[in-house]
């Protein structure tokens, strides 16, 4: 892991350059109470034919957690300020749930960075309840069990009962990850997250995009992914059986077979 200072922050991140320096970058960006780790599939299914960056979000793993509410543009911000840092004037960008969002508010703000948009188990606006339901969320990780409080419900949303149930393992070092998140993290997220409201913008983004959800990801739904890829001219739809809100982990050889049929055909 390297850190470096950007947008008046620590981000930490992986960078993998390709000895060819002509390859193209994958930027990855994680899910709300995760980190980069997430990606440690696609990091080596892809490492073979191009340059990898994956990083912190703002109040994640090893990047900095001040306190106060990270609006969705701040964290967009993060992200450019980060490819500005690390020379990379162009990239397919891959992002999960809220690093789906950031990828749209990023791509909206400097549409030429983006070679491609990788959108997955996210969303472009909150519907009905969910203000409330983030804010209960909030106020369990303000208590004295903090991120604890929140893992096992976490969890059971994220994955499926039959993985669950198959690779306990794995779905325990995820449930480490969220335990160990920053308070000051999540609860500045969580705000992005609940405020987001980008489907009215998307129809300007232009570059190649690739909406993928599980079919039984009850966080940010097919239905959800289904407006982002109506919103987005041309954006191609695929819907992972078998798989919940983490369906790159759930079922990484169908993410990873679609992502490549993606980026070979863009």
């Amino acid at each position: 892991m390297q850190r470096t200072h950007a947008n008046g922050i620590d981000i930490a991140f992986l960078r993998r350059p390709h000895p060819n320096p002509t390859r193209p970058w994958l930027v990855f960006a994680h899910s709300l109470a995760c980190d980069h780790t997430m990606w440690q599939p696609q990091l080596d299914a892809f490492a073979d034919d191009y340059s990898l960056l994956a990083y912190d979000l703002r109040g994640h793993g090893g990047s900095s957690a001040p306190a106060g509410d990270y609006p969705l543009p701040t964290l967009a911000d993060d992200l450019l300020a980060l490819l500005d840092a690390q020379g990379i004037r162009h990239c397919h960008f891959i992002g999960l749930s809220l690093g789906g969002m950031v990828g749209q508010q990023a791509a909206l703000r400097q549409p030429d960075r983006f070679r491609s948009l990788t959108l997955a188990d996210t969303t472009s606006c909150q519907g009905p309840g969910a203000r409330e339901i983030w804010d209960q969320r909030i106020a369990s990780v303000r208590g004295p069990k903090g991120m604890h409080a929140i893992v096992d419900a976490t969890l059971e949303r994220w994955f499926t009962p039959a993985f669950r149930a198959s690779a306990p393992a794995q779905v325990a070092r995820i449930g480490a990850i969220v335990g160990s998140t920053p308070v000051n993290g999540y609860i500045g997220c969580a705000h992005a997250v609940v405020n987001i409201d980008l489907t009215d913008q998307l129809h300007r983004i232009t570059c190649p995009v690739l909406v993928i959800v599980g079919r039984e990801d009850v966080a940010t739904t097919p239905a959800m992914a289904e407006a982002i890829a109506r919103a987005i001219g041309g954006a191609t739809l695929v819907v992972i059986d078998a798989a919940a809100h983490l369906s790159n982990l759930e079922q990484p050889a169908r993410f990873d077979a679609a992502l490549r049929a993606f980026l070979r055909a863009g």
